[in-house]
This record gives structure tokens, C-alpha cells and sequence, in this order.
């Protein structure tokens, strides 16, 4: 004779709590839609110019490169890790592309700036899964040695590319969508679906929640946090290329601060800055909205200096929350 399980009430103090919690995941997890939404329908009606495809299109060209190395920069965040060499690694892809091309063609220049950007973040993960440093420290150091390689391969002077195919990338389009957009959102959609639609994703998610029962699980923590890192690095690397295909340059002090940049859009989106929780389409709307913002005080002739002070609020907000919604479920 089997006893029949009883379900214990929850006492009221314990349901409260639970509605609380409730209530802070879903200000995280969704938080970023109602953001996105709020300052859509607010520049379109401040804004003539706002709702033009032109000015729609432009926002979404403008937040591909960031978007790219955001979209990566996601699945090292939620691994536990942080990636500070992207802006400099960003740098030497396009530099080694607008470099090469005399030499192994255009679609082969592409490819070289795509695969040093992978070349590096294996390295970056090398660095700190197998030499232990914290990935902060880690790539910091990384930054500041691959931000002089590229100092060395420039000489300190632009690399301009004369050959008009080299542009193609950055600046061709179809249907007046631009290929970097095309990239960028076809780059999303890719890891989107490696990190919620496979076995490598779920490690990535319980390497960040809890690195040593997922080690004790039988999940190998250095080598999926090593891939995050190696496919940083490769995004880095693409977005180096689109740009510098669409200015048909390279520049060894480019990128600058496009780290924090990344940083901040997954950040917004709801990722998680302790790691174990994000998504990539959060990501993406995180992106869109810091373009939405900039883009918006540009069309209402605001002053720069306030758009700053406005994306540090929405920073401390989304980390508050993360922080709050975290505190709650103890």
C-alpha cells in the first residue's frame, strides 16, 4: 500500500515571496520588450524622421557590428566569463583583411580577418581556462597585446583597399538591406539555436549557474567556457571585416570602447553579469535600443552628454534588477 503524497501549503509569507520573485524575473527577463516598446512609441511620436525605412534601416545597419560581437559576447557572460579584447580584436581582423588582399584575393582577406579574430579567442580561452587567470584580467592584458599587434602590422598608418569588390560586404544590400545587417541578424539567429537548441548551450548554462556541480556532472567547464571564448573572438573577427569592407580600410585604433558597448546591450537585454541566465534575442533588442537612444537624441537634437547619462541609468537599473531578482530566490 502506497502512502499518497500531500502537498504543504505554502504559508502566506512564503507565497508572497514567491510572487515577489516572480514578479523581479519577469521584470528581467522581459523588462528589455516593454524598454524597446516604450522608446519606439515615443520616438515616433516625437520624431517625424523616426518611422522613415530609411532612418529604420540605418538603426539596424548601425547597431551590426555591435550587434555581432554582443550576440557572442552573450553565451561568455552567461559561461561566467567577460571578454575585453573584442574592440581590439575587432581591430587587427580588419586590418589583417585590408592587408591581405593583394595578396590571397578578396574572399580570402575576408576569411584571414575572420579566423585571426578565432585565433585570438582561442587563445583568450587557453589563457584563462588552462592558466586559471580571471577573464577580466585576462583580457584586459589580451586587449592591450593585440591592440599593439596591430599597431605593428599598420605601422600606425591606414590600410586602404582600392580593389571595389573589397566593399561588397559592408556596403552592398538587398532590397536596401544592407549585407552587414544580413550578417549580423543570420550570426544571431545561429547562436541562438546552438545555445537553446543543443547540448553544448545547456552546458554553457550550467557551467555559468554553478561551475562545480556542472563539473561533477561530467560537463568539461574549461572546455565549453574555452568555446565561448573562441567564438567571441570569431565575432570579433567578422565584425572587424564588415566594417573595414565598408569604409574599405583598416584602422589599428578602431574598436575603441566597442567592448563596453557589447558589454552594456547584453546587460540590458537581461543577461545575467553573474552568468547562468541570458538569451540571445534579449541581446539583440539590448543592442537595437542603445542605437534606438542614440538615435533618437540625434533626431531631437539632445545633448550627447545626456544620452551617456541616460545608458548608465538603464545599466544600473539592469544590474539592480539581476541583483534583486538573485537576492529574492534565496
Amino acid at each position: 500500500m502506497t502512502v499518497p503524497e500531500v502537498e504543504t501549503p505554502l504559508t502566506p509569507g512564503a507565497r508572497r515571496l514567491s510572487s515577489s520573485w516572480l514578479r523581479v524575473e519577469a521584470v528581467r527577463d522581459y523588462g528589455i520588450v516593454f524598454a524597446f516598446l516604450a522608446m519606439f512609441i515615443t520616438l515616433s511620436l516625437s520624431s517625424p524622421v523616426f518611422l522613415t525605412s530609411a532612418n529604420l534601416l540605418n538603426v539596424l545597419n548601425q547597431s551590426s557590428e555591435v550587434g555581432i560581437i554582443a550576440v557572442a559576447g552573450t553565451l561568455v557572460v552567461i559561461a561566467g566569463g567577460f571578454d575585453l579584447s573584442v574592440g581590439a580584436i575587432y581591430a587587427v581582423g580588419g586590418v589583417v583583411a585590408a592587408q591581405t588582399v593583394p595578396d590571397i584575393g578578396v574572399p580570402g582577406a575576408l576569411l584571414a580577418g575572420v579566423l585571426v579574430g578565432l585565433g585570438f579567442g582561442i587563445c583568450n580561452g587557453a589563457i584563462v581556462t588552462v592558466g586559471r587567470i580571471n577573464p577580466f584580467v585576462a583580457t584586459l592584458a589580451s586587449q592591450i597585446i593585440v591592440r599593439g599587434i596591430a599597431l605593428v602590422l599598420t605601422g600606425g598608418t591606414l590600410i586602404t583597399v582600392t580593389d571595389p569588390s573589397f566593399a561588397t560586404l559592408g556596403q552592398g544590400s538587398v532590397f536596401t538591406i544592407r549585407y552587414a545587417v544580413l550578417v549580423w541578424l543570420g550570426f544571431a539567429v545561429i547562436v541562438a539555436l546552438l545555445l537553446g537548441r543543443t547540448t553544448f548551450g545547456r552546458y554553457v548554462y550550467a557551467v555559468g549557474g554553478n561551475a562545480e556541480a556542472a563539473r561533477l556532472s561530467g560537463i568539461r567547464v574549461g572546455l565549453v567556457r574555452g568555446v565561448t571564448f573562441a567564438l567571441s573572438g570569431l565575432a570579433a573577427g567578422l565584425a572587424g571585416v564588415v566594417v573595414a569592407s565598408r569604409v574599405s580600410t583598416g584602422q589599428a585604433d578602431t574598436g575603441a570602447g566597442l567592448e563596453l558597448a557589447a558589454i552594456a546591450a547584453i546587460v540590458i537585454g537581461g543577461t545575467s553579469i553573474l552568468g547562468g541566465e541570458g538569451a540571445i534575442w534579449r541581446t539583440v533588442l539590448g543592442v537595437v535600443l542603445i542605437t534606438l537612444i542614440g538615435n533618437g537624441f540625434n533626431l531631437l537634437n539632445v545633448d550627447p552628454t545626456y544620452q551617456q547619462i541616460f545608458q548608465g541609468v538603464i545599466i544600473l537599473l539592469a544590474v539592480g534588477i539581476d541583483a534583486w531578482a538573485r537576492r529574492s530566490r534565496r
